[in-house]
């Protein structure tokens, strides 16, 4: 049985024989965008396999024929023609200064001067010096030079909370990323990486001829493992496992072709034991995305359904932040479907699967807590035993556990969706299946939690008042609407909830349910 290359991104060790690493082959996809173009640009969530297709990309240029028998490039590709590679990475440690950002482009041009056997006469001046390498390389080589930059945007995402700063790295990025344009004479070949895509004007300027693939339909499976990878490459490991259950939990990244797989994911779930766990959530640190959230008091329902422009799908920048977008380029969401309105592309996002939707949403709720107490069995438990007075000091306890910073300096707790936005991340974070904003054909249910087998239905409807004495009528909203009819030949037991809650006491203040 060949081993899992968990963690490795380099391409000559998962092809050494002798170590007998699964490898996937995306050499197919390497040779045809070196066949078609020249200067590429592709946008992927951290830990997708961006790094080890670079990597394939380096040693494809440098003509090691051995690594790649067998696969698609073997008999397609001149292994006597070599090019000198420089090959940038910002992908290790934190850069938390403009001097360590300094000292991090410093740093790789001296890796690229010894690989290359070449010297900058200006190394302190690192545009300058950059272009001189691509120049030399190009001289002593008399072959034109692939240059490939991994993670080119990782120093600004690591600062994306300190604008200032994240600005100042940026404009110290652009004027590196600029000596590509400026070397065109000198380039055979350029791909970047990263996880975000920035716009053109803030961090590419001058850099205009670089064609995104990100959401190319020919290169959608770039990176990532499709349905049929899996099942063909795993095969042996496939025994006792649910593939329906386990698309449900890491499948569902969508580039506008064929969905693929999370692979780190699928890597740790048979490296452990086929134990369904949040592996790439947990190696990442979502703490920029809550502060984001925090700053724009984002109303999370909406992350089940989210509209967005093409034009802000595709890039974003620190002056102007839209959480969709940074969502979607980090991959806590991907795309559900394309439509056209009025001759503009709208894409509708969604979570990709549920070891995100899950977790991320837990991670958000843990972040409103006073506490570390998620509180899991009160409500579940009171779903379990259709007990509704225990369903309703559940929901009075998580609001009783909020600090008090979750209220102060804004209005925020006078509105329904702050209400909804709570209980709809504690729920998420509990791996509870319900439908936010559910459609009928007389207007929205506020929320609808259901049984996996249907067999119970909940309709909740929120409202908030000024103060306990005032009567909402949420109840009456959902018999007066009808709600309930759109489950009658669905499910066998319907229960209608109406939740109000007082801006006074940031509580609930009125419970009030009926069965169907």
């Amino acid at each position: 049985m060949k081993k899992l290359p968990i963690g490795i991104q380099t391409f000559h060790e998962i092809r050494d024989k002798e170590k007998n690493y699964i490898y996937i082959d995306k050499t197919d996809l390497a040779h045809q965008l070196i066949d078609k173009g020249k200067y590429y640009f592709l946008s992927r969530p951290r830990r997708f396999g961006k790094s080890l297709f670079l990597d394939t990309l380096k040693d494809i240029f440098e003509g090691k024929k051995e690594l790649f028998e067998g696969l698609y490039i073997y008999d397609k590709w001149d292994w006597e023609t070599t090019y000198p590679v420089i090959h940038i990475s910002f992908g290790a440690g934190v850069v938390k200064s403009l001097d360590e950002i300094d000292d991090t482009i410093q740093e790789i041009i001296e890796i690229n001067e010894k690989r290359l056997g070449l010297e900058c006469v200006n190394n302190t001046k690192h545009k300058k010096c950059l272009g001189e390498l691509i120049r030399t390389a190009y001289e002593k080589y008399n072959q034109k030079v692939v240059i490939l930059v991994d993670e080119y945007d990782k120093p600004i995402l690591d600062n994306v909370t300190n604008k200032e700063l994240s600005k100042d790295i940026r404009d110290k990025l652009k004027n590196i990323y600029s000596v590509i344009k400026d070397s065109d004479q000198y380039v055979k070949f350029a791909f970047l990486t990263g996880v975000s895509k920035f716009s053109r004007v803030s961090l590419f300027s001058g850099l205009n001829n670089l064609e995104d693939i990100s959401l190319d339909e020919r290169y959608a499976t770039i990176c990532g493992y499709t349905h049929q990878d899996v099942e063909t490459h795993f095969e042996e490991r496939l025994d006792g496992v649910d593939l329906v259950e386990l698309k449900k939990w890491y499948n569902g990244y969508n580039f506008l072709g064929e969905g693929v797989y999370n692979p780190f994911d699928i890597l740790l779930f048979f490296s452990k034991g086929k134990s369904y766990r949040n592996y790439w959530f947990e190696t990442g640190n979502p703490a920029f995305l809550i502060e984001i959230l925090k700053q724009k008091n984002y109303f999370l329902p909406n992350l089940e359904d989210v509209a967005i422009s093409e034009s802000d799908l595709g890039s974003f920048d620190v002056d102007d932040i839209k959480i969709e977008t940074l969502l979607f380029q980090t991959g806590y969401l991907t795309i559900k479907k394309v439509e056209t309105i009025f001759n503009r592309r709208i894409y509708k996002l969604t979570y990709p699967n549920l070891e995100v939707r899950s977790a991320l949403n837990e991670t958000i709720f843990r972040y409103l807590l006073s506490d570390d107490s998620m509180q899991v069995m009160p409500l579940l438990s009171a779903i379990q035993d259709k007990d509704m007075k225990k369903f309703e000091q559940s929901i009075h306890q998580l609001f009783a556990s909020l600090p008090h910073h979750a209220y102060s300096n804004n209005t925020i707790q006078n509105y329904e969706g702050y209400y909804a936005n709570v209980i709809y991340s504690y729920l998420t974070g509990l791996g509870i299946e319900f439908i936010p904003e559910d459609v009928t054909n007389l207007g929205r249910i506020d929320l609808t939690i259901a049984t996996p087998d249907m067999s119970q239905v909940y309709i909740i409807e929120f409202k908030v008042v000024d103060n306990k004495n005032q009567n909402g009528k949420a109840l009456e909203q959902i018999k007066d609407k009808k709600y309930h009819e759109k489950y009658l030949n669905i499910s066998k037991e319907i229960v209608i909830i109406g939740i109000e809650f007082s801006k006074e006491e940031k509580n609930i203040c009125k419970f009030e349910w009926e069965k169907i």
